[in-house]
């Protein structure tokens, strides 16, 4: 087992690849619907996200995984082909998000806890049997005026090494997610220290849980200013101060690191991931695990019209190799202007 999910994690980031999260919640998904005029239905849903699917040059050379949600795992495309079957057929591997969503922590306004442990080991074993080989948990931290608590840090860093060891145990490699939200008006430096704390307190989680490392994938947010903080740091910077975040959390036995876009631009989210492949000097793969950042162009494209699928189709393409690119720092804001 232990070579297996070592295996199965190495795959995860290999070179020029990374993962596509396609597992928004039916609530996210219907936002993102709304906003192209389509109705959110359980057909439309396949329909988009077999399209991504299918896109053959992004899902062979540049996806190495691709996160579902429950309803996604369990569905057959058009032709009746079960949707994982055509993820594994294009060489990437099939994950599923089992956390149960953010809820309020108790005593603590402004904070949040994940959900989603009871019975989680039964549900690990049906998704195995589904196909999945990686899951994923998120968890959230927000920034704001004497938030973080330590109470708050704590309390999801032991959620999350509960649900990585549960997931070890049935065969999965648990993508590990503790996102420092971007909203609000506060720096990068203070976004360094609020993920230095989290990371530091869900690696100290692992180890006391006896979580295999070699095992895990980070999925992390980059180090980045707040959304609203007048003073916005630059690619080299968020570049540079994440990888020195991180060289003083992450252990070296972490195969890779995949990070998630958290509402920062397609082209910032790619431009930052290939800074830090450009500057090197550490020892994870760092990959991506973007949603929107990846499907923003190809939702717009697609516009829910079946003749606009080879549209959404090269936008989708256009954008896994741009973030394969980056993951190798050969991404160039250039390349960008040249398919536009």
């Amino acid at each position: 087992m232990t070579e297996t999910l070592e295996s199965i994690a190495q795959a995860m980031v290999a070179p020029g690849k990374g993962i596509l999260a396609a597992d928004e919640s039916t609530g996210t998904i219907k936002k993102r619907f709304d906003s192209i005029g389509v109705e959110s239905t359980e057909d439309n849903r396949r329909d988009y996200r077999e399209m991504l699917f299918r896109t053959e040059s992004a899902m062979k050379e540049n996806i190495s995984g691709v996160i579902l949600y429950d309803e996604t795992i369990r569905q057959k495309a058009k032709d009746g082909t079960p949707l994982v079957d055509l993820i594994k057929a294009a060489g990437s591997i099939p994950g599923i998000k089992v956390d149960a969503g953010a809820k309020d922590l108790t005593g603590a306004p402004g904070e949040k806890i994940t959900e989603g442990l009871d019975g989680l080991g039964q549900r690990f074993a049906e998704y195995y049997d589904l196909g999945a080989r990686f899951a994923k948990w998120r968890a959230v931290i927000n920034i704001g005026e004497d938030i973080p608590s330590t109470y708050c840090i704590n309390a999801n860093a032991h959620a999350l090494a509960r649900y990585a060891k549960l997931a070890q145990a049935a065969g999965i490699v648990p993508i590990v997610e503790p996102e420092v939200i971007m909203d609000g008006g506060h720096t990068a430096e203070r976004c360094f220290d609020v993920t230095e704390a989290m990371l530091n307190a869900l690696y100290d989680a692992l180890y006391e849980q006896r979580v295999l490392l070699e095992g895990t994938i980070l999925k992390p947010n980059m180090i980045v200013s707040g959304t609203e903080c007048p003073t916005q740091a630059g690619v080299e910077q968020v570049a540079e101060m994440t990888i020195k975040c991180f060289k003083r959390t992450v252990p070296a036995a972490v195969p890779g690191i995949v990070f998630l876009s958290g509402g920062q631009s397609d082209e910032d989210a790619t431009a930052h991931l290939s800074m830090m492949n450009q500057i090197g000097g550490f020892p994870w793969k760092m990959s991506f695990s973007y949603g929107r950042a990846l499907q923003a162009a190809p939702l717009k494209a697609w516009g829910g019209k079946a003749e606009n699928v080879p549209a959404a189709q090269a936008a989708f393409a256009h954008r896994a190799r741009m973030n394969g690119l980056a993951t190798t720092g050969e991404w160039k804001a250039d390349l960008e202007k040249s398919a536009a």
